[in-house]
């Protein structure tokens, strides 16, 4: 008993004590699940809104059977706009937006908490990291929210170009007969492709504005609107030349008469040929590289803000 005391009261020296390796405090940086949805959001609603006639038009110029008919973006919109107004050009905005807002918020979310685990200890990802973080990002956000908002909007594009006249009022009552006419999966039609676009789409949009932000520190260059509105903008470009075929190919199952995937990619090819996957770059190529500047830009600006980066 006394032996377990004399053990029990034997002082503990200073240099035992420091001999004992220490907690490490991870330096990590780490962004929190409601900066990303609030930023990603907020980023996404922005996008839309101020692109959308970008997408008007690339939408318009992929649902026409092209050849003689001219499918210039700028001859799109100006006949729409003289026939119908210029409201006409926003024709499934509402709708585009709030998936916009949806998406985004999903695909930062997704990407930043895939970005958490994959960084390293200063929170950067490997060229192969960031593409792999974007693909999983962009697989959920088609799921969740791309594929059921974008089958919407074509829809309503689509019929509003119809002979026949209007079929739907708006996005809700499009989204009713879609339903009620085929049931849930009628907004999953063209999930296939649609989630093939938007694994592709952004895995590389997320994956070459991760490379380019790398670059740009390792540059020098301020970490400033400017540099970060030109660095979205390049990632946009070569997103929209990497991916068009499968934007192509998803509008045409999307339309308002439908069509399969196979079926969409053997009708492209027959009527317009390999070059007819990239119908609709044009206008697609407008939007995105303001699209791509936009949306990092107020992204970043904004979880900045949150996290106290950008006080």
């Amino acid at each position: 008993m006394s032996a377990v005391v004399e053990q029990a009261s034997v002082p503990v020296s200073a240099a035992q004590v420091a001999a004992k390796p220490a907690k490490k405090q991870s330096t990590k940086p780490h962004i929190s699940t409601p900066v990303s949805l609030l930023a990603g959001g907020t980023a996404g609603a922005i996008e839309a809104f101020v692109t959308y006639p970008f997408e008007f038009a690339k939408t318009r110029g992929q649902l026409i059977n092209t050849g003689a008919k001219a499918t210039n973006p700028f001859s799109i919109v100006s006949s729409v706009a003289k026939q119908h107004g210029v409201g006409a050009i926003y024709t499934g905005c509402s709708t585009l937006a709030v998936g916009a807002t949806f998406k985004a918020s999903v695909r930062f979310m997704s990407y930043d908490a895939i970005k958490n685990v994959l960084s390293d200890e200063h929170g950067k990802l490997t060229p192969a990291r960031g593409i792999l973080a974007g693909m999983v990002a962009g697989a959920v956000e088609s799921v969740v929210a791309v594929t059921p908002t974008e089958r919407v909007k074509t829809a309503l594009i689509d019929d509003a170009r119809s002979p026949n006249g209007r079929r739907f009022r708006g996005g809700f009552d499009a989204m009713r007969t879609i339903i009620r006419e085929a049931g849930l999966p009628g907004l999953y039609r063209g999930l296939v492709s649609s989630t093939l676009k938007q694994s592709t789409t952004s895995a590389t949009r997320m994956g070459s504005y991760n490379m380019l932000k790398n670059a740009a520190e390792a540059w020098h260059l301020p970490q400033n609107s400017a540099v970060t509105f030109a660095t979205g903008a390049v990632a946009g470009v070569i997103t929209v030349y990497v991916t068009q075929p499968f934007d192509t190919i998803k509008t045409r199952t999307q339309s308002a008469a439908g069509a399969s995937t196979t079926a969409a990619f053997r009708t492209v090819l027959l009527q317009d040929g390999v070059r007819g996957f990239w119908a609709g770059s044009t206008m697609r190529l407008g939007r995105l590289v303001f699209s791509g500047g936009i949306i990092f830009t107020v992204y970043e600006k904004i979880a900045g803000i949150l996290t106290g980066a950008g006080m």
